[in-house]
C-alpha cells in the first residue's frame, strides 16, 4: 500500500519565511488600496516566490499493514480453582480464542498468571502491566480480564490505549462460609490469659443455616475441643499459654454444604509464650570472690528478679555485739522455705553449707519443691566436701553427685565431654578436638579448686582434674538439678590466663534450668518460611530416626535427617499445601503451620465486579459473566461504546509498518521561478492595457 502526503523543508528559516509573508501581505493590501487592477496578479506572483522559498516536496510511503493485538489475561491464582471456576476458564479461553480468529488482521495474546510469592493475593494488574510492555502500544486493540474480580494490586493498573473488558467467573449461587483471625498476638505470658477475636462469616447467596456454627480449637496439635458459637459477630477468645516457646493454636469450622471451598475456614495462630518475670533465689553461705559473678550474671538480665542472701553472721559467730546494734538483715527462712518457695523458678546455693539456719524441714521443703517442677542450682566450695555439706541434708535424694570429702587445689583446664558438646548448655563452647592436631591450643583459662565428687545420675557436660565430674545436670521429678563442683568460675571474669565464656556459661545453665525452650537438650523444633520447613532434632544420643510428617490431608511423609553438629540434626522439607503439618520423632511430637494464618486469596472468595467496575467504565469496556455465556467480539469505532447486550468489543488500530520512502519535489526550481515570472509579466500587461 502506498500513500503520498506534501512536506515542506524551507530553503530560509521559517521565521524569515514569515517575515517575506507578511511583507507580500502589505504589498497586495498596498496594490488594492491604490486601486491597481492586476493586485491579484502580482499576489500570484509572490505566493509562487514564496512557495518556492518553502520548497514543498511529494513524500511517498509505501506501508505494510500490522496486525491488531488483542490482550488475554487469565488470572490462574488459588481461588480461580474452586468450584466450577476451572471449567468456566476452559470455555472462556477456547470461545475468546475462537472469536479472535473469525477476526482478520487481529492476534490473540493469553497471559497466564498464578499465586504471587509471599502471600500478596492475586496481582493481576502487574501481570496486566507487564504483557503491555512486550507488546506495542499502537497495535493494542483490547484487553480481556477473566477473573473473579478480586484483585490485589489495583493502584498499578497501567494506563489503557484501547477498551478493557472482564470476564468474570463464578456464579449468581455462590455463597461462602470464612473464619477470620481479627487480632492475634505475636507474644503473650505464660500462664495469663491473653484475647484473641475470631469472626464466623456469611457472604453470598447464604441458605438458611441459622445464626450459630461449630468451630474447633487445637492447641499444639492436641485433641480439638468444640464450641457453638454465633455467626456474623466478633467473638473474644480467651486463651492461656501453658508452655515457653511457640504455641501453635488452630481454629476449624467443620465445611457447611454448598458453600464455595473449605481453605478459608481454617486459620492457624503461632503466639510465642514468654515469661513475665523470672524469680531467683540467691543464697551465698559466706562472701567470696565469686559471689559478685553470680550477682552480676542474674541482676544483667531485665526478666529476672533476684533476692540474694549473703549469710556474714551465722549463729555459731557470737562476738558480744548486741542484735539491735547490728545494721543486718535477719535471713527470713520461713517466709522464704515455707510460704513463698513456689513463686521461685530457680534457688541457688552458692558455696552453703549447714549451719542451723536452715533446718532440715526447709531443706526437705526444698527437695519437694525440685520434684514438683521446680529447679535447683548448687555452686560447690570447700564445705560440700565437709562434714557441713549441703549433701547432708535430704537434698541427698535429688543431688545428682556426692562428695568423697576431697578437695583438690591445683591448676586444672575445664574440659566440655563428649556429652557437653552435644548438650545446648555447652555445645559450642569449646571447639571439638582435632584427633589430628599434635597440640591444641587451650580454649580457655585454669581454674584451682576442684570439689572431688561421684556421679550418681544425670549428664557430666563438663569435667576437670583426670576426668572427674566438674559439671553435672539431672531431672528430677518434674524439676532440675544443677552441680557445679568448683567455685572458680569467677577466674573467667577476671581474665585469668586468658579468661573464658563465663557469662555465656553461668546464663545458659540458668536458662535451662527455668526451661527456657531453645536449650531443651532434646527437641524437634520446625521453623517455616513460605511453604519449606526446616526441621531441627537436637538430642543428647549420637543418632536419630527419620522425621514422620503429617500433612494436612492425613498423608504421611518419612524425611531422612543430617547431623549438621555434635547433637544437631537438620531437615530442609517442602510441605505440598499450606496448613498444619504434625511432626514425630521417637516420643517427641511437635506442630508447625505452612502458610500465613489467613491466605489472602481466600479472604474473600465470592466473584465481584467492584473493583474493576471503573476501569472498565473509563475505558468504555464491559463485564461479562461467563456463567452466562462467552461474549461475541466485534470490531468498533475509537470513541464508541465497546460493550452491548452479548457483545464485547475491541477497535482497529490501523497499525503499519513503513518499508519505503521516497521524496521529489512538487515542481522544479526553474518551473517556479518561470511561473513567478509570467504571473508578474501578466500584471504588468493587464494593468498597460488599462
Amino acid at each position: 500500500m502506498e500513500t503520498g502526503t506534501v512536506i515542506f523543508d524551507p530553503l530560509l528559516p521559517w521565521p524569515v519565511l514569515w517575515i517575506g509573508i507578511a511583507f507580500a501581505v502589505v504589498f497586495v493590501g498596498l496594490a488594492i488600496w491604490r486601486g491597481l487592477s492586476g493586485w491579484w496578479l502580482r499576489g500570484l506572483a509572490l505566493a509562487t516566490l514564496l512557495l518556492a522559498v518553502s520548497n514543498p516536496s511529494l513524500q511517498v510511503e509505501e506501508r505494510e499493514p500490522l496486525t491488531d493485538i488483542v490482550l488475554l489475561v487469565v488470572d490462574e491464582s488459588a481461588s480461580q480453582g474452586i468450584d466450577v471456576r476451572p471449567d468456566q476458564i476452559a470455555e472462556a479461553v477456547s470461545g475468546i480464542e475462537a472469536e479472535i480468529a473469525d477476526l482478520d488482521n487481529t492476534e490473540l495474546r493469553i497471559v497466564r498468571m498464578g499465586d504471587a510469592e509471599g502471600n500478596r493475593g492475586t496481582l493481576l494488574m502487574e501481570a496486566l502491566a507487564n504483557a503491555m510492555a512486550d507488546e506495542p502500544r499502537a497495535r493494542l486493540a483490547g484487553t480481556f480480564l477473566l477473573t473473579d474480580g478480586q484483585v490485589h494490586d489495583m493502584a498499578r493498573l497501567p494506563d489503557m490505549p484501547s477498551p478493557l473488558h472482564v470476564l468474570r467467573t463464578g456464579t449468581e449461587e455462590d455463597w461462602d462460609r470464612r473464619l477470620m483471625v481479627q487480632n492475634a498476638p505475636a507474644f503473650a505470658i505464660i500462664g495469663e490469659p491473653v484475647t484473641l477475636t475470631l469472626r464466623i462469616e456469611d457472604q453470598g447467596a447464604v441458605p438458611d443455616l441459622g445464626s450459630e456454627a461449630e468451630i474447633e480449637i487445637s492447641v499444639d496439635g492436641g485433641e480439638p475441643q468444640q464450641f457453638t458459637v454465633p455467626t456474623g459477630e466478633d467473638l473474644e477468645l480467651p486463651i492461656t499459654l501453658q508452655h515457653g516457646g511457640i504455641n501453635v493454636i488452630q481454629f476449624t469450622v467443620p465445611e457447611a454444604e454448598g458453600e464455595l471451598t473449605t481453605r478459608n475456614n481454617a486459620a492457624v495462630v503461632q503466639i510465642n509464650g514468654v515469661r513475665d518475670r523470672l524469680r531467683v533465689l540467691l543464697v551465698s553461705g559466706e562472701p567470696h570472690a565469686g559471689e559478685r559473678t553470680w550477682r552480676n550474671l542474674l541482676k544483667s538480665d531485665a526478666s529476672v528478679d533476684l533476692v540474694h542472701f549473703t549469710i556474714l553472721r551465722p549463729p555459731e559467730k557470737q562476738d558480744g555485739v548486741p542484735v539491735n546494734e547490728l545494721s543486718l538483715i535477719a535471713f527470713p527462712t520461713r517466709e522464704l522455705f515455707l510460704d513463698k518457695i513456689d513463686e521461685f523458678d530457680l534457688i541457688i546455693f552458692d558455696r552453703y553449707k549447714r549451719r542451723g539456719i536452715l533446718p532440715s524441714l526447709y531443706l526437705d521443703n526444698v527437695r519437694q519443691y525440685v520434684e514438683d517442677g521446680g529447679a535447683l542450682l548448687v555452686a560447690a566450695g570447700p564445705d560440700f566436701a565437709s562434714a557441713q555439706s549441703i549433701y547432708r541434708s535430704p537434698l541427698a535424694d535429688i543431688l545428682p553427685a556426692e562428695p568423697s570429702g576431697r578437695v583438690r587445689e591445683e591448676l586444672f583446664l575445664p574440659d566440655v565431654t563428649d556429652v557437653g558438646h552435644r548438650h545446648p548448655v555447652t555445645e559450642g563452647l569449646a571447639p571439638l578436638p582435632d584427633p589430628e592436631a599434635e597440640e591444641q591450643a587451650p580454649p580457655w583459662g585454669r581454674w584451682m579448686r576442684l570439689v572431688d565428687v561421684t556421679t550418681q545420675r544425670g549428664d557430666t557436660i563438663m569435667a576437670g582434674l583426670d576426668d572427674a565430674p566438674l559439671l553435672v545436670l539431672d531431672r528430677v521429678g518434674e524439676g532440675r538439678v544443677a552441680l557445679m563442683a568448683s567455685d572458680h568460675a569467677w577466674l573467667w571474669s577476671r581474665g585469668f590466663e586468658g579468661g573464658g565464656p563465663q557469662l555465656e556459661l553461668l546464663r545458659r545453665l540458668a536458662h535451662w534450668m527455668m526451661r527456657e525452650p531453645d536449650l531443651e537438650e532434646e527437641a524437634l523444633t520446625a521453623t517455616a518460611e513460605g511453604q519449606t520447613m526446616t526441621l531441627t532434632r537436637r538430642t543428647l544420643s549420637e543418632g536419630v530416626s527419620d522425621v514422620e510428617i503429617t500433612g494436612p490431608d492425613g498423608v504421611v511423609t518419612l524425611v531422612p535427617l543430617e547431623e549438621v553438629s555434635p547433637g544437631r540434626f537438620s531437615a530442609t522439607w517442602t510441605g505440598p499445601e499450606m496448613g498444619l503439618y504434625r511432626l514425630k520423632e521417637g516420643d517427641l511430637e511437635s506442630v508447625v503451620a505452612l502458610g500465613p494464618a489467613a491466605p489472602k486469596e481466600f479472604e474473600d472468595t465470592l466473584a465481584s465486579d467492584d473493583l474493576l467496575s471503573p476501569a472498565v467504565q473509563d475505558t468504555r469496556g464491559g463485564i461479562a459473566a461467563i456463567d452466562d455465556g462467552v461474549p461475541d467480539v466485534r470490531r468498533v469505532r475509537e470513541g464508541r461504546p465497546a460493550a452491548g447486550r452479548g457483545w464485547l468489543g475491541i477497535v482497529p488500530r490501523d497499525a503499519y509498518l513503513t518499508a519505503d520512502i521516497s521524496i521529489s519535489p512538487l515542481l522544479p526550481a526553474w518551473a517556479m521561478l518561470l511561473l513567478a515570472s509570467l504571473f508578474a509579466v501578466g500584471a504588468w500587461l493587464w494593468e498597460g492595457r488599462r
